[in-house]
Formats: C-alpha cells, structure tokens, sequence
C-alpha cells in the first residue's frame, strides 16, 4: 500500500437488529460519504471509495494537515456536514457537486465540512493486519481534533444503547465492529455490520405495476415535481389492493411494458430503510393509504 495511490476501502455488511457484545464496539453511522485522506509531509489528498480525487473540492484540507501529526498517513473517514446537530447527507453531497472556486469558498462557510476519522491504515509502516483496538489507539495519538477533522466516537459492548441514541438524534444507525477484525481493502467484511434505523415517510402514487402488485413512488423536490424515488411491493394487505384498484381506476394516463401510470393524486405512507446519491429510497414497505394528504405536500426533507 502506498499513500496518493488508489485503495479501495473495506465495505461494511448488513444486519437487521442491533445487539449488545463485549467483542464488538459500536459507532455512529455518520451520514456522507466515504473518504479516503492522505497525506505526506504538507501534501494532502482527498479519494472517494471508487478512487476519484476530490482534493480541491475542500479546502478545509489545507488546515487539516497541521491536525495529522503522523509525517505519512491513509486515513479512512466519512466526510460530513453537520446540520441542527446531525450530519446531514444532501448537505455533504451539495459540498461534493461543486466545481466554482467562488461557490466553493461561499460554501466553507454556509457548509463547513468535517472529516470524521475511524481508521487508520499507513503511517510509516501498513496497519491494516493489526487488530482495530490498536488501530483505534494509534488515531487517538494521530488526530488533533478540530472543526475540520476528529476521529469518532465509539462505546465498547453496549450496541443497543447507541442505537436508541442515534433514533432519539434522527441519525441513521449504527456500525458494530469486532474489535480484533483486521482490514482488508476492496472486501466486504465479516466483521463489520451496519444496523440502520427505518424511516418513515409521505409519497405521491405516480403508478402501479401488476406482476407483482407495487406502486411507482414519487416526491416532490424544490426543483423537480413528482419525481420517482423508487418501487413499493411489499406490505399490502388483499384489503389495500382492491381498494386501489377502485381508487386509481379513473385516474389512468399513459402506460409502457412495466407500468401503468396515472395522474400523482393519490398519496401512501412508506417505510425505507436506506436512500441512493439520487434519492431512490430502496428496501421499502408500505404503511398505509393517506386519502386527506395533498401530492404537492409529499415533500423530500433531508
């Protein structure tokens, strides 16, 4: 492994519930993106997971530096930006579109950027073959923290109680890690599990599909109107089927191989679990029919 050089980072896998483990230590799941810093001497890099160079996106990297007291460091992170106390996914991914220096420069200011450190993979030497306890001791001696850079926090064993902590601060979850996994670049890990909270949240009905039985969903968003953010098959009752059917019958416009649409006036509650870069809402599960909300109040709120 060599720094200014691509790593792939390791990849956490899914479980359902959270749990309590005194061989695992839990994190908040920060909400932004994967971030890979490197830096040598008074260089410093910016990579996204897929390994493309945003360096000159931030700024606040020019200050990060003096905060890594390691000459030589890869240092795996997720790139936030903090939002009435919660780090807030659009915020960070406005930050990550921008190419105008001037935008870029009025954005450290309306959306600073913090870089939350988890792991440590090369200093002088690779550390990816060492137990993640002693990778977690080397960052706390690595990292000064300060509004650009801090390494998170984590709590050993109790994972239940962090996860109804990040629910009751609308965060997304969870990441439990064993705490003698090693790291393996470009590998989803055995070891590493996120647990995210469901959400709920309003939609418009913009069409249905019959093989099998799912709704076409869409959001209202300030620049976009009734647009698609994903499929909906699961959580109907034979009752709320029939039921749509009689409701959606007069409302039919044009149609193609896959879908029926219709006119966006009728409106559901869905439950997700996680959102793309695109704002498609993916493992969803429908709630209940929402016959008094109007489609143009069926708005993304991030």
């Amino acid at each position: 492994m060599q720094v200014f050089t691509t790593v792939q980072p390791m990849i956490v896998s899914i479980r359902n519930e959270p749990f309590d483990d005194e061989r695992f230590l839990f994190e908040p799941k920060w909400d932004g993106w994967r971030i890979l810093i490197h830096k040598q001497g008074e260089r410093i890099e910016a990579y996204t997971r897929q390994g493309n160079k945003i360096t000159n996106k931030f700024p606040e990297l020019e200050q990060v530096v003096s905060c890594i007291k390691a000459h030589t460091a890869i240092l795996d992170c997720e790139g936030i930006v903090m939002r009435d106390g919660r780090p807030v996914f659009d915020d960070f991914s406005y930050r990550g579109r921008l190419s105008s220096s001037m935008r870029i420069s009025q954005a450290r200011v309306t959306h600073p950027v913090t870089f939350v450190v988890f792991d440590v993979l090369l200093t002088d030497r690779e550390h990816i073959r060492e137990p993640l306890m002693e990778r977690k001791k080397l960052l706390e001696q690595l990292i000064i923290p300060s509004q650009m850079i801090m390494s998170t926090m984590y709590v050993p064993e109790r994972g239940n109680a962090l996860f109804q902590l990040t629910r009751d601060r609308n965060m997304e979850g969870i990441v439990a890690k064993h705490k003698d996994s090693i790291y393996i670049p470009n590998t989803q890990s055995r070891d590493w599990f996120k647990i995210k909270h469901f959400k709920i949240i309003d939609t418009v009905i913009l069409g249905f599909r019959t093989n099998p039985f799912a709704l076409v969903i869409g959001l209202q968003f300030r620049t976009v109107k009734n647009k698609p953010v994903g499929v909906v098959e699961f959580g109907f009752s034979p009752e709320d089927k029939a039921l749509f059917k009689v409701l959606a019958k007069d409302l039919y416009t044009e149609s193609d191989k896959r879908t029926q649409w219709i006119q966006p006036k009728l409106c559901c509650r869905i439950q997700y679990l996680e959102r793309t870069d695109t704002h498609q809402l993916r493992t969803t599960l429908f709630k209940q029919w929402l016959f008094d909300k109007k489609p143009e109040d069926c708005i993304w709120q991030s």
